[in-house]
């Protein structure tokens, strides 16, 4: 079995929507899954944040306001009046039913109950316009099966019990049809796995079910070897080890969630990287065995990254230092980006300033701190490993009319980062292109 996945601009128009069964073969055994439709989230969240506020007048206009660009969709997507009330009557429901949350006491739980019926909406009108021209699917409901534990963990075994006992009960169907994004967590309560969450989805179930492999489908032909937002000439990358993956993603690459590498690279299922505006490009395929060795592969950036610099004369051969500043990060549940380290010093990287304040107020406690906003991470990945020669210094000759913050080298086979300001970033990237590819 494949799992296919579709972002919100591959369903972002009625159009596209009918459009994505010149992708799915409905005669082959498959789990669709599916992102809101595009815009769809962005206009939830604006809605969760004025009801948070009480700002009732306000997340009521933007309900209508958003209903209306539903009502668009629907006139378009159903040829039969038996087609268009079903679909009607869908989007009634669940646009009354974000209405009325203002009316009880709003907190988080009933923002992300909210911020989930973007999926629900999305898979229901595919289904149904399947039913309307008459393809059998299957509608599985992902709060039946996607459950994340109390420490905001995926319980892969609890969705490859729960989801193979739904499609075993249904053996004669091939097309399934499910929300990417939404889960139950350990409450029982509606949840995410946060903004992006629908590729993280796709690869949960290839792990949780063993697929043959997961596809993820959007608006870009593969993983390109650096930003085409800003730098000309980049090109997809045919073949790309999990970890070559997992480095980019977490590093800025937007095509690809975080944190969906992982459970398939766990359990060994390929994940395939295609475009939904042209079906016939190759795309980028993730696999254990990768593309080539000797090589540098691509490049990625992530922005919103803050710097805190820790200096202390007690560190210096001081047993546990580090363990106690880690202890204070982890007790914020706040990762750690990037670290470097000197006698006296230690400079770390996070991109979570939520508790930014706090943390800064036990870490005063080792020594002197200094914190630096608006900083980039800018990735390197290929192969580093210690038989290599000259890749770290091509880097390195590459930004040097630049002033870099910390470099981190070493701690992985696969990447050269460096942190610099914001204001390089462009720059950095197109040096970096011109001198490494």
């Amino acid at each position: 079995m494949k799992i296919l996945k579709f972002g919100g601009t591959s369903v972002g128009s009625a159009e596209r929507i009918k459009g994505l069964l010149d992708i799915v073969n409905p005669s082959d055994r498959q789990i669709v899954v599916l992102s809101a439709v595009a815009g769809t989230t962005n206009a939830l969240v604006e809605i969760g944040q004025a009801f948070l506020a009480g700002k009732e007048a306000e997340a009521l206009a933007l309900i209508k306001q958003h209903k209306d660009k539903y009502e668009g969709l629907i006139s378009e997507l159903f040829a039969t009046e038996k087609g268009l009330a079903k679909g009607k009557n869908l989007i009634d429901y669940h646009f009354n039913y974000i209405s009325s949350l203002g009316n009880e006491m709003f907190t988080p739980v009933e923002e992300k109950i909210i911020l989930a019926q973007g999926e629900l909406l999305s898979t229901a009108l595919f289904h149904f316009h399947l039913e309307e021209i008459q393809v059998p699917s299957v509608l599985l409901p992902a709060l039946d099966f996607m459950k994340i534990d109390e420490d905001n963990e995926p319980m892969v075994d609890y969705i490859g019990e729960k989801l193979t006992s739904l499609l075993n009960s249904y053996t004669e169907n091939t097309l399934f049809i499910t929300q990417g994004y939404i889960c139950r967590n350990s409450f029982g309560e509606i949840d995410n796995l946060r903004r992006g969450g629908s590729d993280y989805t796709a690869s949960l179930i290839g792990a949780a079910i063993r697929a043959e492999e997961v596809q993820i489908w959007t608006d870009i032909d593969g993983m390109h070897n650096n930003d085409p937002r800003v730098v000309k000439n980049t090109t997809p990358i045919a073949n790309l080890s999990f970890d070559e993956a997992a480095e980019l993603a977490y590093f800025g690459a937007k095509i690809l969630h975080p944190q969906s590498v992982f459970p398939a690279q766990k359990y060994n299922v390929p994940v395939r990287l295609l475009n939904t505006m042209d079906p016939q490009a190759a795309g980028t395929l993730i696999s254990k065995e990768g593309g080539k060795t000797g090589q540098i592969r691509a490049i990625a950036a992530k922005d919103g990254i803050t710097a805190i610099h820790i200096q202390s004369s007690r560190m210096l051969l001081a047993y546990g230092f580090l363990r106690k500043v880690f202890e204070i990060f982890e007790r914020y549940k706040t990762p750690i980006d990037m670290i470097t380290t000197s006698e006296v010093a230690v400079s770390l990287t996070i991109d979570d300033t939520k508790h930014l304040g706090d943390i800064v107020k036990e870490v005063e406690d080792f020594g002197s701190v200094h914190v630096d906003h608006n900083q980039t991470i800018v990735c390197i990945v290929g192969d580093f490993s210690a038989n290599t020669h000259g890749y770290a210094a091509r880097v390195l000759d590459a930004v040097k009319h630049l002033p870099l913050r910390m470099v981190s080298y070493g701690g992985s086979d696969y990447n050269v980062s460096l942190l610099l300001d914001a204001d390089h970033k462009v720059e950095a990237l197109r040096s970096l292109h011109n001198r490494l590819f």
